[in-house]
């Protein structure tokens, strides 16, 4: 059992995504981590283990030309082992921007993120953003 409260986990990945430090925000997550991105696009469905959820996230990354970004836009609640943040992300890409709120809920367990859900508050305009395979 580690010493690590699921907030102090969410904020050492939260930050650690802000300041651009991909590596110490993958090392939050569980080598089993189970990532449900939400929606109807390229991106959409579940994604397992660290390597899925980088594949997911370097996808993201090459599809918005590197500017995809997530800001953490209120305090974090905390609920046992479930985190939520409110969260505000975006992107522009060939002539498409993306630019919306979100809710990210992760669950810790013994010091690691070992499953994220997504919400986003316009799914239509995140498919067309992120657009099919």
């Amino acid at each position: 059992m580690s010493d690590l409260t699921p907030a102090s986990v969410a904020a050492t990945y939260f930050d650690a995504l802000g300041r651009g430090d991909v590596p110490t925000a993958m090392a939050q997550l569980s080598p089993q981590v189970v990532w449900h991105q939400p929606g109807a696009n390229r991106f959409s469905g579940d994604h397992t283990g660290i390597d899925g959820v980088g594949a997911l996230i370097g996808g993201m990354m090459e599809v918005s030309v590197g500017s995809f970004r997530l800001d953490v836009a209120g305090a974090a609640m905390v609920n046992g082992a479930l985190v939520a943040v409110p969260v505000r992300f975006s992107g522009t890409r060939a002539g498409s921007s993306m630019d919306m709120a979100g809710v990210d809920l992760l669950t810790v367990r013994d010091g690691k993120i070992v499953e994220v859900h997504l919400f986003s508050e316009d799914a239509a305009a995140e498919d067309a953003f992120w657009g099919q395979a």
